[in-house]
């Protein structure tokens, strides 16, 4: 982005916005350290001691859904020309997302509640097996970086819009560039509100941020029309004239196109965000976490339930996107400066000019950055740079708090575990924290741990901000800032969902198939998406991976192989085995094959390119999750052991 621009508009941001945004950082500093209480062990740390009421728990889940992709992105996909520029977004919440929690709140609650655990991850695990946990831990890992190193990137280049003549000085001091600044001065401030208190901190703040980011959007709307010729009348004649967009102009809602290739219709809404949301809410840490912390079953399904209530703020991010175009339809008025009705225009909004139209060009989902900076009054702009500010951190504390906890529980834990029973000391920290359930003094062990996740906090929040800085590579790929932030954590969603089927389901099955088809459906899936040729190597390479797996773990677990000691009898033994397992390696085989065909041949052929070569496609990104979970489920189930039934009891 041409730097002259971005000084030009960052100088409007004046000491008033500057005033405004340092008292909402330290006015929320204060009341999360009040509000977090004492942390003296994990319970309270990771649990918030299972006493929050739900209405803050429901205020956290929206405020770590909604984030800065909402806040910033929505506006653009309602702002853009043509048939995808309309309300066909909101199927997915209004329908699929409603739809997912209802389920999730009756079905997948309770699951969690017989037993005091703090991650799903812990609930699969107990059912299919300790591995289990471990290989769901690494894939919420993965898709958890994923998806929230993209929330981190949009909103370090909405900072380096507004900040950029600061985060320019720095940049020439220090040497980093203004992105990596502005994802610095991000990556600070939630990591640090993240340490003060753990979970509790994380929830009573987002219930703060959700606030200000609801008043943000409020006023935004509210100066978008303030600044139409016309008013709030204006705004929705010229959405609904907007033809091009739909027979409701800007407002079309519904689309009933059959093509997988379509992010926005009801068949996706119905369907794909439904089963998508299930995993979402229901198997991924960084929304489950909350419901962990309310005090019974009843309270997590009302929380999970009532944060539906975040569609009216994407509705209000909705019509600001209406606004944005309305105002920028309209021809500039007569009393603007010379200066600005000479500059060039935007071929069909004549309100876009000069360096704003030249920003657009570049940038053009920034569209409503650009219209904060051009028009909002001083003090107001700074607030709704707050309110994005707030979106980003939210999502970013509660990615932070959920990968920590998972870590732990998987990896940590165990193997602290081990360490002090070879001390003599005999503990119980694997899986659950049933045992600090009815402590009423912390030990020394509990305030280790407490210190051990805040510097798990701390990794974490540097591993984010790294791949927040590596995620404009891969935006191109995606048609906004937008499905680049939502697509991310269907890689990996679909397999978590898959994981809690086969441990939910009376299927009698052990958790050896999912260890394979977890992985199997990630690759999948970005098979799927990618077709350049250096994937065609990533892919085999983990093919050829998979089955040296595979077959190492059926040597190592017959014990007739491991006895003898002659090599070419115990190749012999090798090859007995695969011959006896033939049907499940069969099995594994076409699954690699069904990858490897997604990749060099995607989803369907669409219509040849102008040289003649038929052009690849593939599926929209709500379809990700249901496609990686249908994948890991077969395979899952296909390629594991059925549970050996206990022997009767003597007479």
């Amino acid at each position: 982005m041409n730097a002259s621009l971005l000084a030009s508009l960052s100088s409007q941001f004046t000491w008033l916005d500057w005033a405004v945004v340092v008292g909402y950082l330290a006015l929320t500093t204060y009341l999360g350290a009040k509000l977090a209480g004492r942390q003296a062990s994990m319970r309270d740390f990771f649990l918030g001691g299972r006493k929050l009421p739900w209405y803050a728990v429901s205020g956290s889940i929206i405020a770590t859904e909604i984030s800065a992709l909402t806040f910033v992105g929505v506006p653009y996909v309602v702002f853009k020309m043509g048939a995808e520029g309309n309300f066909k977004y909101l199927q997915l919440g209004i329908i699929g997302s409603l739809l997912a929690r209802i389920i999730v709140g009756y079905v997948l609650v309770p699951a969690y509640y017989k037993r005091e655990i703090y991650s799903p991850y812990d609930y699969m695990g107990n059912q299919l097996g300790g591995h289990v946990r471990g290989m769901t831990t690494v894939l919420f890992s993965l898709g958890g970086i994923l998806g929230q190193a993209a929330r981190v990137y949009l909103t370090a280049e909405v900072v380096n819009v507004v900040l950029h003549d600061q985060l320019m000085w720095l940049a020439g001091h220090v040497g980093l560039n203004e992105l990596a600044w502005a994802i610095i001065l991000i990556g600070v401030v939630s990591i640090s509100w993240t340490l003060i208190g753990g979970i509790t901190t994380v929830i009573w703040t987002d219930v703060i941020l959700f606030l200000v980011f609801l008043l943000g959007a409020v006023v935004a709307l509210g100066t978008v029309a303030h600044y139409l010729h016309g008013g709030w009348a204006e705004m929705f004649r010229i959405g609904w004239g907007a033809k091009e967009c739909g027979p409701w102009g800007k407002f079309t809602f519904f689309d009933f196109s059959l093509s997988p290739a379509r992010q926005y219709t009801i068949w996706t809404a119905t369907i794909a965000s439904t089963w998508g949301g299930l995993g979402a809410y229901g198997t991924d840490q960084l929304l489950a976490q909350r419901m962990f912390c309310c005090k019974n079953e009843r309270d997590a399904r009302w929380a999970i339930i009532s944060s539906t209530a975040s569609q009216f703020v994407t509705l209000t991010v909705m019509l600001v996107g209406v606004g944005l175009y309305a105002y920028y339809k309209q021809h500039p008025a007569p009393d603007a400066p010379a200066a600005f009705l000479a500059a060039p225009a935007h071929p069909d909004f004549p309100n876009l000019r000069g360096e704003a139209y030249a920003m657009y060009r570049q940038t053009p989902d920034r569209i409503f950055p650009i219209f904060i900076l051009e028009r909002i009054p001083r003090g107001l702009k700074g607030l709704i740079v707050a309110a994005i500010f707030a979106a980003a951190i939210s999502s970013l504390m509660g990615i932070l708090t959920a990968l920590s906890q998972v870590v732990m529980s998987a990896f940590y834990n165990p193997l602290r575990e081990r360490y002090l029973r070879s001390k003599g000391i005999e503990v119980s920290l694997s899986g659950s924290i049933e045992h600090l359930a009815d402590r009423r003094q912390p030990t020394a062990e509990d305030r280790h741990s407490v210190f051990v996740g805040r510097m798990f906090v701390l990794f974490w929040g540097v591993v984010l901000c790294v791949m927040a800085y590596f995620a404009a590579e891969v935006r191109e790929q995606y048609k906004s800032i937008l499905d680049l932030g939502l697509a991310m954590v269907g890689y990996t969603g679909g397999a978590l969902l898959a994981g809690f089927a086969l441990s939910f389901l009376p299927l009698n099955i052990d958790g050896r198939g999912f260890m394979y088809s977890g992985p199997l459906s990630v690759v999948s899936v970005f098979a799927l998406v990618w077709h350049h040729p250096w994937t065609h190597i990533v892919c085999w390479t983990f093919a050829v991976a998979l089955l040296l797996v595979w077959t190492w773990q059926l040597a190592r677990s017959s014990q007739a192989v491991a006895a003898v000691s002659a090599w070419d009898e115990q190749r012999r033994g090798v090859v007995a085995l695969l011959v006896r397992d033939y049907p499940q390696t069969l099995i594994l085989l076409a699954g690699i094959a069904l990858m490897l065909w997604f990749n060099y041949h995607g989803f369907w052929h669409g219509p040849p390119d102008q040289a003649g070569n038929p052009t690849i496609r593939t599926i929209s990104w709500p379809w990700y999750a249901p496609a990686g979970s249908t994948i890991a489920f077969v395979w899952g189930y296909l390629l594991a052991r059925r549970k050996q039934e206990p022997a009767p009891a003597p007479a």
